[in-house]
């Protein structure tokens, strides 16, 4: 079977109202049409790479290849596992987590995207609560880091939220403009004071080497 070679395949992550995995063939198309009617306000740009400004098909196109690369370049030492999120089995976003030699420096990443439907109503906080109790609990990471653009507000709320501290600026060119990126850090002593209750992960064990570790040390 695939998932004796890619256990990635049978990776679930669960809260009160999401389910976070791979998505099928099927449900990656669904995934490249909810991006291609809209991620965000045209007005503003939160991502650093604008990937979000090409004609909807070609963005929709953008979604499948980059999901193909991400699994296609795989390595235990350099990884981004972009997890489709389903509300009650509806296609909602996606929710990225990414490590570098996570093996010894235990620190990951993360990245979310929504549907524009779909914004406004706690999803980014649940599924981001999803993927680092995925990371703390399941992995024993030490840190995690993400960033926010300054006119970012909701996604620096929920960084807030979940117990991010700020961790310096960076100046980038977006748009052909400077633009001011909130960096922002979270430490495990942070995250278990502001921990959130109802995330449940299966079929970890047997991808723990794919993520760089062995079945013994994934433990905190």
């Amino acid at each position: 079977m695939l998932t004796d070679h890619w256990p990635l395949l049978e990776l679930r992550l669960t809260t009160p109202r999401l389910e976070l995995r791979l998505p099928s063939d099927k449900e990656l198309a669904e995934l490249a049409e909810l991006a291609a009617q809209g991620v965000h306000d045209p007005d503003r740009m939160p991502f650093s790479v604008p990937w979000t400004d090409l004609p909807p098909r070609e963005r929709a196109r953008s979604v499948v290849q980059h999901h193909w690369l991400r699994l296609g370049d795989w390595t235990p030492g350099n990884w981004a596992l972009n997890l489709a999120v389903f509300e009650h089995g509806r296609i909602v976003g996606q929710q990225t987590i990414a490590a570098r030699d996570f093996a010894t420096l235990r620190e990951v990443g993360t990245g979310p995207w929504l549907g524009l439907r779909h914004h406004g109503r706690g999803l980014g906080t649940e599924m981001r609560t999803a993927v680092l109790h995925l990371a703390f609990a399941g992995l024993g990471a030490a840190e995690a880091t993400s960033g926010a653009f300054a006119d970012n507000p909701s996604s620096l709320k929920v960084s807030g939220k979940l117990g991010y501290e700020p961790d310096g600026t960076e100046r980038l060119t977006v748009r052909g403009r400077a633009t001011v990126l909130h960096r922002l850090r979270l430490s495990r002593a942070r995250w278990e004071q502001h921990q959130q209750a109802g995330v449940r992960v299966e079929g970890l064990g047997a991808c723990l080497p794919l993520l760089g570790l062995a079945d013994t040390t994934h433990s905190p």
